[in-house]
């Protein structure tokens, strides 16, 4: 006792002698409109960059110190404070965060079971409505929570994005040299993608498979060469990185090889069928494919669920400890009557009454099995889940950053619990699967927005922001990158180049995921055998002391998503090695920056490239990214048996850019 009353006291003692770099009695510019336009831009622009990385590799980044890098380099001509650069990150990170909910549930929706209505709620519209209402609730379930574990917890929860961000935004005066690197990495990865895959120069996935009759039938390396994936290994690391591509290799050269050895053409076929393939479909793909779609997808599932539970059990102590504290100290918090400028939140009215009302009309939804007043159930779980894992994700990514957020595990741990208690009044069967996946959607969103304005609250704290303002600019960008999220789902499903969501250029591992866990449960349509395999391979690498999550998700995709990540991972480490210093995720470096450009530059092409590819004409028989292959000549058809060389040739010298640029010096951080 005596010891939490003195380290009580040493918090309480740190966050009172704390001074913020803008002083609390100064007049700053901050939330003008050059701050929010540019803001809402970013907003959109890495709303629509984490949508395609989500559907791609299943995987996200922050996106916080880019923009704060960006926003300095952008007003540098124009002149800016310091506040006004916090409000363009805090808006434009809104997107990443918004994005990264809504694609990791709501591709789920096409994957329900026939007669489920999944196809309804995969709209335009019912998206959007999620996409608000998830991130409405995610900032307004926050509010109250600022004060208690931003201000309270200042000597206790170090929020390392945020703090990280903070030391950016006080060293603007780098921002230019910072901000050149970035944007290196972004025309890089632009001009790379241009030749690769709408000029076709060289081959996109170099690969190599044995034959249906070789001793070890249907082994398959390959690898997709593109720059965002570099670019992610490099930021996660070469732990991560080799852990995730273990399970792929462990798919692809393992798995798919033994089941080739015992599982009869016709016996592959059937399972295809009840999976809903069709002759036509089977006939377009290669045999190492089927079995991943047959059986290894299946197991790669069982796996990400296993280890998302997994993960949820391990953070446990923590996620309690977060709730309780944070409820404990809420009411002081919350009923903060402070003046000063650096203590004013929103109105803790405006916060009660705006998510009562946002849970009250998602509950109401056109297309939900619900009624009223059955209907006010939904509205409950939405509150109560939204809370719970608001208060948690709040707190957690204070000490373990937003990229280790266990959002995966909170979402499944919602669905789970609202399937069961959906079963227990008795909503069994696969009409009530859509409104499972609605709770879901709502909370993920939720939860994930939360972890991210908590890091932007810290940031804000850090450099003396008024906290109501970073609160209105949360607002307004996620209703900015709704809109666009929305779209660049579509442009993505439905592009001929990389569509539809589920194919393997589109694999959506999270959405894919969530659906199967529903209709398990209500649908009772589950191939429980496979899935039980993958969670008894998640538990064993977990036994083993590796991380099941990043293996699980590993498991799931393909080997030529998780390949070039391993690259990425491996330039790292590399780097780390010659440097003699290791580096994290949150900190300004060369390398990270340079990557973080890599993802941008390498994830905006690719939307780009999915616009261009729905430019038709001819009754759909040619668009204008066919066009443009054609015309350029088809380099990569022509080059034969040296094709593979040419592009991996490619590749290294990519990945050799990002290791020069990784070892230059930025004035002020270590090489």
């Amino acid at each position: 006792m005596k010891t939490e009353t003195r380290t009580a006291g040493a918090r309480a003692t740190a966050a009172k002698g704390f001074k913020p770099f803008v002083a609390d009695q100064a007049s700053v510019a901050e939330f003008t409109p050059k701050a929010i336009a540019l803001g809402a831009f970013f907003a959109v622009l890495f709303g629509a960059a984490t949508v395609y990385l989500a559907l791609r590799a299943g995987v996200t980044v922050s996106a916080s110190i880019p923009i704060a890098v960006l926003s300095i380099a952008v007003f540098k001509k124009f002149g800016s404070t310091i506040l006004e650069n916090n409000i363009v990150q805090t808006i434009g990170s809104a997107g990443e965060s918004v994005a990264a909910g809504i694609v990791f549930t709501v591709t789920g929706f096409l994957f329900l079971s026939p007669g489920a209505g999944g196809e309804n709620f995969f709209q335009y519209w019912p998206i959007l409505m999620l996409a608000l209402a998830g991130g409405f609730l995610g900032v307004l379930m926050m509010i109250p929570l600022r004060r208690a574990l931003i201000v309270e917890e200042h000597g206790n929860l170090v929020y390392p994005e945020g703090t990280a961000c903070a030391e950016v935004l006080v060293a603007g005066e780098k921002g230019g040299e910072m901000a050149k690197m970035v944007f290196g990495g972004l025309w890089a990865a632009m001009i790379y993608k241009a030749f690769n895959t709408v000029l076709g120069f060289f081959k996109e996935i170099p690969s190599y498979v044995t034959s249906r009759t070789s001793p070890f039938p249907n082994a398959t390396v390959n690898c997709e060469i593109v720059p965002e994936y570099l670019g992610v290994g490099y930021i996660i690391g070469p732990k991560i990185a080799g852990i995730m591509v273990s399970g792929s290799i462990l798919g692809w050269m393992a798995l798919t090889p033994l089941l080739s050895m015992f599982v009869p053409e016709e016996t592959l076929r059937q399972q295809l069928h009840s999976l809903s393939f069709s002759d036509q479909w089977i006939a377009t793909h290669g045999v190492n494919e089927q079995f991943y779609r047959a059986y290894i997808r299946l197991i790669g599932a069982g796996a990400v669920a296993m280890a998302g539970l997994m993960s949820l059990a391990r953070t446990l102590p923590t996620i309690w400890a977060s709730f309780r504290n944070s409820v404990k100290s809420l009411g002081k918090g919350a009923g903060s009557t402070s003046t000063r400028r650096t203590e004013r939140d929103i109105p803790i009215n405006v916060v009660a009454i705006g998510s009562l009302v946002l849970a009250i009309a998602i509950s109401f939804m056109r297309g939900l099995p619900t009624h009223f007043p059955s209907s006010l159930l939904l509205a409950v779980l939405i509150i109560i889940f939204g809370f719970f894992f608001v208060t948690v994700s709040s707190r957690i990514v204070g000490i373990i950053g937003t990229t280790s957020n266990p959002i995966s595990g909170m979402t499944i741990a919602t669905i789970m619990g609202t399937c069961m208690l959906f079963i227990s009044v008795g909503w069994s069967g696969i009409a009530y699967q859509t409104a499972a996946l609605v709770i879901g959607a709502i909370v993920s969103t939720a939860a994930a927005n939360a972890g991210a304005t908590s890091q932007d609250l810290k940031t804000g704290f850090l450099v003396g922001a008024t906290p109501y303002r970073q609160q209105v600019g949360f607002i307004i960008g996620v209703f900015a990158s709704a809109f666009a999220i929305g779209i660049t789902l579509f442009l993505m499903h439905h592009s001929p180049f990389f569509g539809p969501i589920g194919s393997d250029k589109l694999p959506a591992p999270q959405g894919t995921l969530m659906a199967t866990l529903i209709q398990g449960i209500l649908g009772h349509k589950l191939q429980w055998g496979f899935v039980l395999v993958g969670a008894a391979l998640a538990v064993s690498v977990q036994v083993m002391g590796i991380s099941a999550l990043a293996w699980a998700v590993g498991a799931y995709l393909p080997l030529s998503t998780t390949m070039p990540i391993f690259v990425g991972g491996a330039v790292r480490f590399i780097v780390e090695k010659l440097t003699g210093r290791e580096e994290s995720e949150s900190e300004v470096s060369s390398g990270m920056l340079y990557s973080t450009g890599l993802v941008a530059g390498g994830s905006v092409a690719g939307v780009l490239i999915a616009g261009i590819s729905m430019i038709e004409w001819d009754q759909h028989r040619q668009n204008l990214l066919t066009w443009i292959q054609d015309h350029s000549g088809h380099l990569a058809d022509k080059q034969g048996r040296f094709a593979d060389m040419i592009a991996v040739a490619a590749f290294c010298g990519l990945c050799y850019l990002l290791y020069k640029k990784a070892r230059q010096r930025i004035s002020g951080t270590a090489s």
